[in-house]
């Protein structure tokens, strides 16, 4: 095949050389006429007739050359001749040519860099044609082809200038999740894009409706403090003008329009608010109900569900089609039935939001539907508290709706209602009058007249953690190890004892050797990895809420001889959790056990890790139970990765003390662990990532 196509090309070359007359010559096809769609001034499309596309620097033609000869395996090789064009100062036609100095195939690309002397601010018209050393084909611009047309811009726009009465220059203006506008224009005429960004983004571009025309640009500020706008003017040759800064300040959000902590006295049939009106309080509401932890809440209320489990304002709080968020602590105490959080009527059929819980194909989810928009996700859990919040965009026409501080569905358009009505709380109105009432707790309800924004959202769904226990293993007193703050003591047993930091000697002694060092401060538990282990007589996390443990630990053999267990929690039958070490795979593995039965499926993250061989500082190692999330992660170090990460949605609550070097095997105790262990310390809740790193430091 191969020699067949160089015979080919061979042959073509001789037609091509060939002098009149000849046959070859006589069957030689002229190379066809470029077209103007595959023509492009500095890769820009071919402009004709009254158009002309403006360049910023003298530009690059590049021209597609097709012969009709060259059909595979024919070959043809082509040459091409650019031609440009134009009016000079003073009226006098100047030209210019170009052919380059080599040969390309057929549908291959000509270049032709335009010289440097060309004229600025003049209109240039160019064309090509092709050769294939024998005949040349039309021009480009013959018959119904047309000539391309360019002008040089050798001038830079002048910079944007940029005012704002939302946001005026370094005045403080509300503020956080407040929309404004910012008004931009330039000196220049040839402007046709405006590239812009804010101090953190977004980074975006504007076009005016007409050349040199101003702009509008709408933002967001989702953070308070000192912003900037940086605007870069682009004219229609792409020349850009240096940076306009535009300086403001954004205050901190507002606060919100209403909110109802619910935390009044038992027995009130009101509602107190923190801002808007009061609420008046049905017969089945109980104030003093409990409050998620970690949230600075002392109690909530509880709506049973009947036809008098509601609260209200008797007030609209939500102006129809304007832009607002709606959000509170709820815990479910049946995820069975449709359940609003919150609602506000819309004349006498119908509810114009809803926030709360549904349960489409029998199915458990949270819920936000405003104008016939259901925004739907998450998966509430009977018991479990969980921060929701729906918002309404009016400046994007966007719902959204949020669960423990994370969107949660898929934001989507929705029409706000048109009737002003009442606001309620644990109710929503339905054609034939209230239904679908919400049976649980609910807590601190705001309702806002702005964005609220991502860092707003993880504060209002924050919990903070709760220390549960701190132990530094480094005393013990009558066979038990204290708990820093004088909570539960850890008691030792078998072989196991607290090491100490030992009288050191005198180094120009010959005699002397050095003492070890606990592993941290002055003090640890050490482990004999045959009956030693310690433990409380409670438990120190509830497992089947969010929880974090941590601890650090030294292995003493280079080759354990199995795994080992170094905590560990249980129930009757079976391990809520347990971390260990398993050294045929060189992991940390953390488990979890999906009930309290024996041989309940297991949930098994885990780490690489070398044993330590007794030396060295040991490994830190944290747990984190996140029940808002169903998440559950291992940490090595203070770091974890998606091996130690896993959903977990199977939480139990363990009865049993927790154990320190060993765990429930069968019907006893095993997997006891050898080596040192310091540094326990016990949360109800989550730690963040920027935590872990500092625990058993």
């Amino acid at each position: 095949m191969r020699g067949r196509a160089m015979a080919a090309v061979a042959v073509s070359t001789l037609g091509i050389m060939a002098g009149p007359g000849t046959a070859a010559a006589a069957d030689n096809q002229p190379p066809s006429q470029p077209l103007i769609s595959e023509l492009k001034t500095d890769f820009k499309a071919c402009a004709t007739g009254a158009d002309a596309q403006y360049v910023g620097q003298p530009p690059v033609l590049t021209a597609v050359l097709r012969d009709p000869d060259a059909v595979p395996p024919v070959a043809v090789m082509l040459t091409a001749e650019f031609e440009m064009w134009w009016q000079d100062a003073q009226g006098e036609e100047q030209r210019r040519s170009f052919s380059p100095s080599y040969q390309s195939l057929s549908g291959s690309v000509q270049r032709w860099q335009v010289p440097s002397d060309i004229p600025a601010d003049t209109p240039i018209s160019w064309r090509v044609r092709a050769s294939d050393g024998t005949a040349w084909s039309p021009w480009s611009s013959d018959g119904e082809g047309a000539p391309c047309r360019f002008v040089f811009d050798n001038e830079s726009p002048l910079p944007a200038t940029v005012t704002s009465t939302d946001y005026p220059a370094e005045v403080w203006r509300d503020g956080v999740g407040v929309y404004g506008s910012f008004h931009v224009d330039s000196p220049s005429d040839d402007v046709v894009e405006y590239k812009y960004g804010f101090l953190g983004g977004p980074y975006d571009s504007a076009k005016p409706d007409t050349p040199g025309g101003p702009v509008t640009i709408r933002h967001l500020p989702l953070r308070s403090g000192p912003d900037r706008l940086e605007v870069y003017p682009v004219d229609r040759s792409g020349r850009r003008a240096g940076p306009t800064t535009y300086t403001f300040l954004v205050n901190n959000g507002r606060a919100p329009v209403a909110r109802w902590k619910l935390a009044d006295a038992t027995g009130s049939r009101t509602a107190a608010a923190e801002s808007g009106p009061a609420a008046r309080a049905g017969t089945g509401v109980a104030f003093g109900s409990a409050a998620p932890s970690g949230t600075g809440l002392t109690s909530t209320a509880r709506l049973d569900g009947s036809s008098r489990g509601f609260l209200t304002p008797n007030a609209t709080v939500v102006p129809p089609g304007k832009t607002f968020g709606v959000g509170g602590w709820v815990r479910p105490e049946r995820t069975d039935l449709a359940m609003p959080v919150v609602s506000q009527d819309a004349g006498t059929t119908g509810p114009g939001f809803t926030l709360g819980l549904r349960t489409p194909a029998g199915a458990p989810v949270w819920s936000f539907e405003i104008g016939g928009t259901k925004i739907s996700g998450g998966a509430p859990e009977a018991g479990e508290w969980a921060y929701v919040l729906g918002l309404y965009d009016a400046e994007t026409g966007t719902a959204r709706l949020y669960v423990n501080g994370h969107e949660t569905g898929t934001a989507a358009k929705a029409t706000p209602w048109a009737e002003n009505g009442n606001l309620q709380i644990g109710r929503a109105r339905g054609k034939d009058g209230y239904r679908n009432r919400w049976q649980g707790e609910i807590g601190d309800v705001r309702v806002y007249d702005r964005v609220v924004v991502p860092e707003e959202l993880t504060r209002l769904a924050g919990r903070a953690a709760q220390s549960t226990g701190h132990w530094s293993l480094e005393s013990a007193t009558d066979g038990a190890s204290p708990e820093e703050q004088g909570g539960q003591e850890l008691r030792l047993g078998g072989g196991s004892s607290i090491f100490t930091e030992a009288q050191e000697c005198d180094l120009l002694d010959p005699d002397c050797v050095p003492a070890p060092s606990p592993l941290n401060g002055k003090g640890h538990l050490e482990l004999d990895g045959n009956d030693g282990y310690a433990a409380t007589k409670n438990p120190v996390v509830d497992t089947s809420d969010s929880f974090t443990l941590a601890v650090r630990v030294r292995l003493t053999d280079r080759e354990p001889a199995g795994p080992m267990t170094v905590l560990s929690q249980a129930g009757q039958h079976a391990n809520a959790f347990k971390l260990r070490y398993v050294p045929a795979e060189y992991r940390w593995q953390l488990v979890m056990t999906h009930a309290d039965a024996p041989d309940a499926p297991e949930t098994v993250v885990a780490s690489i890790a070398s044993p330590d061989g007794g030396e060295g500082p040991g490994q830190r190692l944290a747990i984190v139970y996140d029940d808002a999330t169903d998440q559950v992660r291992l940490y090595l170090d203070g770091y974890t990765n998606a091996d130690a990460t896993a959903t977990f949605r199977s939480a139990w609550k363990s009865t049993g003390g927790l154990q320190v070097g060993r765990t429930t095997v069968g019907d006893g105790w095993g997997e006891y662990l050898h080596g040192a262990v310091d540094e326990i310390q016990a949360f109800s809740g989550v730690l963040s990532d920027r935590d872990i790193p500092a625990l058993g430091t």
